[in-house]
């Protein structure tokens, strides 16, 4: 699986309550080889249309990938449905449904999954899909811009152009505090 991980890419949904017991359904993919999310969408009403809307924005977002998505690793989750399938299969992608009752061969969406309700949601109240969907845009782009991975070596996956080494560390707070991004100053 090592040599094909920098094609692979993983989705899954996940529920988050809001503060007015209202249950949110959250798509998210990520790419196995780098470990960047795409944050692909948050609705109370995940239909076939939307799912199928979401695989095709996200498609466009990696439309230049190199090296191309080759595999797309997924649940058996009735929202995938044979639409959603087909928007990957149309750009040669093969889709690996799960074996049933298997979280750990989606081992990479559930960790990330495990990542942001820990880091993230479980210490806030979201109170609507507006609320989340800021949420999670935030929670990501920290994710993917500022959070090392033990898996890649302390690296983040999306690599800043320029490092300071040296200078005062600075700190930035993230959602509000509840997460901090200290960084140096660039020289």
């Amino acid at each position: 699986m090592t040599h094909y991980k920098d094609q692979l890419l993983a989705c899954d949904f996940f529920t988050v309550e809001t503060l007015f017991l209202q249950t949110l359904y959250v798509l998210v993919f990520i790419e196995v080889g780098s470990r960047r999310v795409h944050f692909a969408g948050c609705t109370a009403h995940p239909d076939n249309a939307w799912a199928t809307q979401q695989a095709r924005q996200v498609m466009w977002e990696l439309e230049d990938h190199e090296p191309g998505i080759r595999f797309l690793i997924r649940d058996n989750d009735k929202k995938f449905t044979t639409a959603f399938d087909t928007v990957f299969r149309s750009q040669e992608i093969d889709v690996i449904p799960t074996p049933y009752h298997t979280p750990n061969a989606n081992a990479f969406a559930e960790r990330w999954i495990r990542s942001a309700r820990e880091e993230c949601l479980d210490k806030l109240l979201i109170i609507n899909q507006a609320h989340l969907r800021r949420v999670m845009r935030d929670y990501i782009a920290f994710f993917n811009t500022a959070r090392p991975h033990q898996g890649l070596d302390q690296r983040i996956p999306v690599p800043k152009m320029t490092h300071g080494n040296t200078g005062p560390v600075r700190c930035r707070a993230v959602l509000g505090g509840i997460i901090h991004d200290y960084y140096r100053d660039t020289a």
